[in-house]
């Protein structure tokens, strides 16, 4: 019941005892009693690094009076040389502090999720009523023992990395159907149609009769293609697309069917593994008439996505 007492009195800010050591810096000092003793106002330990950045504690024995933090032991965290950085610099960054209590062996810790932000007016940011000097000075409590104490600190360092896309779909959705005939003897490892257009955009489509990776030597393989240089910068498209290779006698087609997003990175959509070789070979399937074989893509550009908010 006393530990718990003690605990409520330590912060401004809610704490709780944990046995893992603060992960990035820990501060002992040892003879505490002869900073006020020597009228030691603050005292810096050395510099630590916490997401790619330099800081340092700042312990303030009896208190910030600046910070209206008479009667407690007062601590902040420091952010050191900033001088490489630009003009408008600015760190946000989640900071916690810890005290050790010896006798519980366990680091009490302030549990505070608010981003604080450093920058060229603000370098530091702390807890003026951290503990209060009654408690901290009690040895009984368990905080200074041996005229020893341990403070530590976690910086999380907060990057913006935000991304963010929109959306937009058409209000009258570009559908587009193409056919494509070509020879199937002709023994090329790869066939490309016409380009043709699409809404603003140019496609073809690509095929290897004899299929390509998992495909190949059994199946044709068959994609559509996005001409990437007539893609604005930075867009996607939405497209909702089947692939046939069409069945000339009963209209028993092979089909793929996908729903995929077309930009300048994945401007390739298709199947390795349309139809069989065999099924096409087998005159009575109908995919091979005359030895020509008919393949369509049908599609729809549904949408167009940029970055947004």
């Amino acid at each position: 019941m006393e530990t718990k007492t003690a605990k409520s009195m330590l912060s401004t800010t809610p704490m709780k005892g944990r046995e893992t050591r603060p992960i990035h810096y820990t501060f002992r000092i040892e003879s505490f009693s002869m900073l006020s003793k020597f009228s030691v106002e603050k005292c810096a330990s050395e510099e630590f690094e916490a997401g790619g950045y330099k800081w340092s504690l700042s312990i303030y024995p009896t208190g910030n009076t600046k910070g209206e933090g008479e009667g407690h032991v007062s601590i902040y965290l420091v952010l050191m040389d900033t001088s490489s950085l630009p003009v408008d610099w600015e760190v946000k960054a989640i900071v916690n502090f810890s005290a050790y209590n010896f006798l519980d062996d366990e680091y009490v810790t302030t549990q505070d999720t608010s981003l604080r932000r450093f920058h060229a007016l603000k370098t530091e940011w702390g807890v003026p009523k951290f503990m209060d000097l009654g408690t901290f000075n009690d040895p009984s409590k368990g905080y200074l023992i041996d005229d020893t104490c341990v403070f530590g600190a976690e910086v999380f360092v907060v990057k913006n990395t935000h991304k963010g896309d929109c959306l937009s779909m058409l209000h009258g959705p570009v559908t587009v159907s193409h056919s494509w005939k070509f020879k199937f003897s002709q023994s090329i490892e790869k066939h490309e149609s016409e380009s043709f257009f699409g809404g603003d955009y140019k496609w073809k489509l690509v095929l290897y009769p004899n299929g390509i990776v998992e495909g190949k030597g059994n199946s044709m393989s068959l994609f559509l293609v996005l001409d990437v240089s007539t893609l604005p910068p930075n867009t996607k498209l939405v497209v909702d697309c089947i692939l046939r290779a069409k069945d000339q006698l009963r209209e028993q087609h092979a089909i793929q069917k996908f729903c995929r997003k077309f930009s300048e990175s994945a401007s390739v959509w298709g199947s390795r593994r349309l139809v069989a070789l065999a099924k096409v070979r087998d005159l009575k399937n109908g995919l091979l008439l005359g030895d020509s074989c008919i393949l369509e893509a049908e599609f729809t550009i549904l949408g167009l996505i940029k970055p947004g908010i």
